[in-house]
């Protein structure tokens, strides 16, 4: 059975992105780099909401992605990716497909079958749904040193509580905070 795990990053005060999308104050250091290799080596399938999956292959497959971290610009663009959407008609990001209807179903069968664990990268409302529907086995926080008065907070709109167990933590010389969780 496949695992789904949730790589997201936040503020000090919870919020996973800023006015307008803005993700801007996330770091992005040698340190931060060395915790996306690392967890590119675990060789999952990558899942993206509509939004996120376009802003990374807006990214990743450029020059200026492979100039400035070529590590994780290969391992972005070699693994393989979904991207949930019933409005998107072209996945042209290498290793891309296009899943739409009830995504949760979808989700549901895949994790039945025997094959790579599955981790979402930011794509809150993604986040949000899975959450909801009690799919998700883990989530791994990444806490920025940085408080936002305004944005959009990392489980927003979740329909109950959410009881979670930290099985493990760390603390970076940049000041990030790591807590992987899984449900309570």
């Amino acid at each position: 059975m496949r695992k789904l795990s949730v790589f997201n990053f936040t503020t000090v005060n919870g919020f996973c992105e800023g006015p307008g999308g803005d993700i801007s104050w996330n770091i992005h250091d040698t340190e931060e780099t060395d915790h996306a290799k690392t967890g590119l080596q675990a060789d999952n399938i990558l899942l993206f909401g509509r939004k996120t999956w376009q802003m990374m292959a807006g990214f990743w497959p450029t020059p200026m992605a492979m100039e400035q971290m070529p590590e994780v610009a290969a391992g972005m663009n070699r693994a393989e990716k979904i991207v949930f959407s019933n409005t998107l008609k072209d996945a042209n990001w290498n290793n891309s497909r296009i899943i739409g209807g009830d995504i949760g179903k979808v989700i549901r069968e895949l994790k039945a079958t025997p094959g790579k664990d599955l981790t979402i990268l930011g794509s809150g409302s993604i986040v949000t749904h899975f959450t909801d529907l009690g799919l998700i086995d883990a989530w791994q926080i990444m806490i920025n040193p940085v408080a936002l008065g305004k944005g959009t907070p990392m489980f927003h709109g979740i329909k109950s509580k959410l009881n979670l167990k930290l099985v493990n933590s760390s603390i970076k010389k940049n000041g990030l905070v790591v807590l992987d969780y899984i449900p309570a």
